[in-house]
C-alpha cells in the first residue's frame, strides 16, 4: 500500500508524467497519498506509470493530449474533477529542450520552445483555475537553470522560454494570492531524463553527464527523484507561506561559469 501520508486525499495533475521529473513526481506524490492525474502525450508511458502507481496502493487517471493546444488543459482539468470530485495541484512539468542561438534559430524551433514551454503552461494553469480556488490549491512550475537565473550560450531559445516561466510564475502568484493559492517554480540544474536525448540535444548523452561533475560545484548531476522531493514540498501545507518564488535544484550550477 502507498505510504499514507501529508497528500491523502488530495487530487494533483501533473503534465509530462510519462518520463523525467513528471514521473518521479507523480509517483512521489502516490506514495503520499496523492490522487494522480497523468497527464502526457504517449499514453502507453503513461499506462506504464499507473501500473507502478497502482501495484503501490495509489490511486490515478490518465489523460492524454498536447499541452500546446488550447483544448488539453480543460479536458485534463474536468477528466481530473469527474474522476476525484476536485483538484488541489497542478505540477507543469511538461516541456521541451533545443539548441540554437540567437543568430541561426529557425522560426519554427522558436515557435516549438514557446509554444510548448510557455504556452502550454499557461493554459494549462488558466484552465485549472476554478478548481485550485474552490480548494486554495498550489501550482509548481518546472523551470530551469538556464533561465531568468542566468542565460548559457546556444541556447537562446529555450533560456528565453524558461526566463517567461519564471515570470509567468511570479505573475500568476500575485493573482492568485487572493484566492488562497500558491504559485511557485523551482529551477534544476542538468538531471538525468530523457530530455536531452529524446530531442537529439545532446550527441553524447553519457559523455555530457560526465561532464555535469565538472559543471555543477557539487560533483554530481541530479536525479529525478531529488527534484520530486522539493516539488512535494511546495505543494505542501509546509510551504503554506512561499509563493512566487523560484527555488533552485542545480548542485550549485547556476553559481559557476556557464561552460
Amino acid at each position: 500500500m502507498a505510504e499514507r501520508g501529508r497528500f491523502t486525499g488530495r487530487t494533483v495533475l501533473v503534465t509530462g508524467a510519462s518520463s523525467g521529473i513528471g514521473r518521479a513526481t507523480a509517483l512521489a506524490l502516490g506514495a503520499k497519498g496523492a490522487n494522480v492525474v497523468l497527464g502526457g502525450r504517449r499514453r502507453d508511458r503513461l499506462d506504464a506509470v499507473a501500473a507502478e502507481l497502482k501495484a503501490a496502493g495509489a490511486e490515478s487517471a490518465t489523460v492524454t493530449g498536447d499541452v500546446r493546444e488550447e483544448a488539453t488543459g480543460p479536458a485534463w482539468v474536468q477528466a481530473a474533477v469527474e474522476r476525484f470530485g476536485g483538484l488541489d495541484g497542478l505540477v507543469n512539468a511538461a516541456g521541451v529542450l533545443g539548441n540554437g542561438s540567437v543568430m541561426d534559430t529557425p522560426t519554427a524551433e522558436w515557435r516549438r520552445l514557446m509554444d510548448a514551454n510557455v504556452d502550454g503552461l499557461f493554459f494549462m494553469t488558466r484552465a485549472a483555475a476554478g478548481p485550485l480556488k474552490a480548494r486554495k490549491g498550489a501550482i509548481v512550475n518546472v523551470s530551469s537553470v538556464a533561465g531568468g537565473v542566468r542565460p548559457y550560450p546556444g541556447l537562446a531559445g529555450y533560456c528565453v522560454s524558461k526566463a517567461a516561466v519564471d515570470m509567468l510564475t511570479r505573475c500568476s502568484a500575485l493573482d492568485f494570492a487572493p484566492h488562497g493559492v500558491r504559485v511557485n517554480a523551482i529551477s534544476p540544474g542538468v538531471v538525468v531524463t530523457e530530455l536531452h536525448t529524446v530531442t537529439g540535444a545532446v550527441a553524447d548523452y553519457p559523455a555530457f553527464l560526465e561532464r555535469g561533475k565538472t559543471t555543477h560545484p557539487i560533483g554530481r548531476v541530479g536525479q529525478a527523484g531529488e527534484v520530486a522531493s522539493l516539488i512535494l514540498y511546495l505543494l505542501s501545507d509546509e510551504a503554506g507561506w512561499i509563493t512566487g518564488a523560484n527555488v533552485s535544484i542545480d548542485g550549485g550550477r547556476a553559481l559557476a561559469s556557464a561552460r
